[in-house]
């Protein structure tokens, strides 16, 4: 790899921002794109555009034949990010669970009685408002938010900003009168029913969960049913 090309991928890694290694594998002149940017000695039309464009939207790497050449699209991609709003007990169970599935968490509230890291070992902590860390956070499709604090005073602010982004998945704790009262609220301030659409609520895929531990646990399943959808199914028995 190139040296400006290796810093240009550097520096999308470090700020944590997906991005894809172009290569023309009978020339080697290769380029990195990210976030509709491009830098780097090889030439891309519209049509090699298109196909990483898909790549990078399906986190996939690929092979493709572009005006007679064979380039090669390497997806790098960052481990997913997700931001819980509230530090209660169903939030440090799935800090822990979360990290285990590979995601770097961020717990946000500004309780700092709360919010503190022997509460929440491994994750960041952020004591601004909530809409301010999100909007510091930088939420991106790589990104899920989950609002847990059952206070609209800091859930709703970020669920307005989730909802403003391109987070992947979007939830909020809450029975489902919660969520139809919030709806309503939301609503008034302009957001669509598409928009509110996207709010998974009651938060977590339904598998007759009690405790904070399992509460926590169909989370991070259906935010991973939500990220690979063409996964699903993979791997169960199937009837005869």
């Amino acid at each position: 790899m190139k040296a400006d090309t290796l810093r240009a991928v550097l520096e999308a890694r470090e700020a944590k921002r997906e991005c894809a290694l172009v290569t023309d594998l009978e020339s080697g002149a290769e380029m990195m794109v990210a976030q509709g940017k491009a830098e780097g000695a090889l030439e891309i039309g519209d049509g090699l555009k298109a196909e990483v464009d898909a790549a990078l939207a399906k986190g996939e790497s690929r092979l493709v034949e572009d005006d007679g050449r064979r380039v090669f699209i390497k997806v790098l991609v960052p481990r997913h990010r997700l931001a819980i709003i509230g530090a209660g007990h169903i939030s440090q169970y799935l800090t822990t669970i979360a990290g285990v599935a590979g995601f770097d968490v961020t717990v946000i509230d500004p309780r700092t009685l709360y919010a503190s890291p022997q509460r929440f070992p491994g994750a960041t902590i952020n004591h601004d408002w909530p809409d301010e860390a999100l909007d510091a956070f930088g939420l991106d499709r790589g990104s899920a938010v989950v609002a847990l604090s059952h206070d609209p005073k800091l859930d709703e602010p970020a669920l307005a900003t989730a909802l403003r982004s391109d987070a992947f998945y979007v939830g909020a704790l809450g029975s489902r009168k919660t969520q139809a009262l919030r709806r309503e609220r939301m609503k008034g301030e302009g957001f669509t029913d598409a928009d509110l659409d996207r709010i998974h609520g009651p938060v977590g895929l339904d598998i007759g969960a009690l405790s904070p531990a399992e509460i926590a646990v169909s989370i991070v399943a259906e935010m991973i049913d939500v990220l690979r959808p063409e996964k699903k199914g993979y791997g169960k028995k199937q009837s005869a």
